[in-house]
């Protein structure tokens, strides 16, 4: 859709670019002292459990190699869980562990790894082949989400997540993205997964893009992507607006899980959110931005941030 439009077409539809985005949004509203609390996913962890904020439940937390002997027993007592880096980025390092056979994890294509290979993937971690900068890192251990049933039929193996951006307190614009096999079950827009726009009013299927081409089916299911509809819309909206205040972050993503049974967890957070949201809304964020401005200038926003998103769900209908 705005793949073949100029500049100046791209400003008329209300397209937030790049330059707006890291000189406006991202370097007036984002103090970089704060940036650690988001990019470090074991402090946002216990940030979100400090302002009460639902998230997976964090197992435990290997630093050093010497502890890599001790997690077979550790485990023990966990069927399914998630090895991540606490630095990574772009998905990389995250290994999930759906299920056991014998000795033996399995993954959620269905094929198994021994603890070698875990214990090898922890090491990988912990020397820093995953994070921001190839710095050392810890590997966290996390509880696996059982992701929502709504989603059955419309991801590849991994579990599909909803990026809301919260401006100033105020969700401003949401989609969904969905796992692929050319994503490698990562719910990554770069490395092939599908984004679907969800009207943050409802939460209801807007559009589809993959790799920025508009699409209708999943290309690995044949799932209509218009059917989506994500459930418990309105707690999810207002958790994002109350995880902006607990990182004090202007301009922010945040990434939220479905599950079956605990409803939105918060997966991360983001201080330098993306643009291509905008390309699954098919829709600018610009205009929403300036309303919002124009209603703190008027002195009349609410305070409270269930109350932004309250606002906001109105207002982008």
């Amino acid at each position: 859709m705005f793949g073949l439009a100029t500049p100046w077409q791209l400003s008329r539809a209300g397209i937030v670019g790049m330059n707006r985005r890291n000189v406006q949004l991202i370097a007036e509203n984002n103090p970089r002292h704060l940036y650690p609390l988001v990019d470090d996913k074991l402090r946002t962890k216990q940030l979100l459990e400090t302002h009460g904020l639902a998230a997976p439940q964090l197992i435990g937390v290997v630093k050093q190699t010497g502890q890599i002997k001790e997690l077979p027993g550790f485990l023990e007592p966990h069927r399914q869980f998630v090895i991540k880096p606490a630095r990574g980025s772009g998905g990389k390092g995250i290994l999930v562990v759906s299920g056991r056979e014998g000795d033996s994890y399995v993954k959620p294509s269905g094929s198994t790894i021994g603890f070698e290979a875990v214990a090898r993937h922890i090491n990988n971690t912990l020397s820093g082949l995953f994070s921001l900068g190839g710095k050392p890192d810890v590997a966290m251990i996390e509880s696996m989400v059982d992701f929502d049933r709504v989603f059955d039929g419309f991801t590849f193996e991994g579990v599909p997540d909803i990026r809301v951006i919260v401006y100033k307190g105020f969700p401003t614009m949401a989609m969904t993205r969905l796992s692929t096999s050319a994503s490698d079950g990562k719910a990554n827009l770069h490395q092939g997964a599908v984004g679907v726009g969800l009207d943050i009013a409802t939460g209801h299927a807007l559009r589809a893009v993959m790799n920025g081409v508009p699409v209708e089916t999943h290309p690995d299911t044949g799932a209509t992507l218009a059917d989506i509809q994500v459930p418990h819309w309105p707690d999810l909206v207002r958790l994002s607006a109350r995880c902006q205040v607990a990182s004090g972050l202007g301009y922010l993503g945040t990434d939220i899980v479905l599950d079956r049974n605990q409803g939105p967890q918060v997966l991360e957070l983001n201080a330098r959110p993306g643009l291509a949201i905008q390309v699954a809304n098919g829709a600018g964020m610009a205009g929403r931005i300036d309303r919002i401005e124009a209603l703190l200038a008027s002195g009349e926003a609410p305070e409270q941030p269930e109350d932004r998103a309250d606002w906001a769900m109105e207002a982008f209908a």
